[in-house]
């Protein structure tokens, strides 16, 4: 039988604000590792709030950024990847789903829920 194990170096992802509960949801994923605080230079940061996103990325212009939000509000979309995030996803999402899309931001990729797009 396979034995997993984590890789060499983990994908550092930030939440901003802090949420112990998907910090830890998000911990048990074999790649990723988050971290408490910007300096920590994460390549993902999943955010809350749209001035976050300007604010991260004048700190480290290389973190992709994903929003969270728990619904599509007309212009979320527009407004997110206009501040420069990487995408829009949701909060209550399958966290499965979310590692997955912290997996294809940190690609590059721009990262939109189908139920947001």
């Amino acid at each position: 039988m396979p034995v997993e194990h984590r890789p060499g170096r983990a994908l550092r992802v930030l939440l901003d604000p802090p949420d112990p509960a998907l910090a830890l949801r998000l911990g048990l994923q074999p790649d990723i590792e988050v971290v408490r605080d910007p300096m920590a230079r994460p390549e993902v940061a999943l955010v809350e709030e749209l001035a976050t996103v300007t604010a991260l990325l004048e700190d480290d212009p290389e973190c992709r950024i994903l929003v969270l939000t728990g619904s599509a509000h007309p212009g979320l979309r527009e407004a997110a990847l206009a501040a420069g995030a990487a995408g829009l996803v949701l909060r209550d999402d399958r966290v499965e789903d979310l590692a997955e899309s912290i997996r294809r931001a940190s690609t590059g990729e721009t990262v939109v829920d189908p139920a947001l797009g």
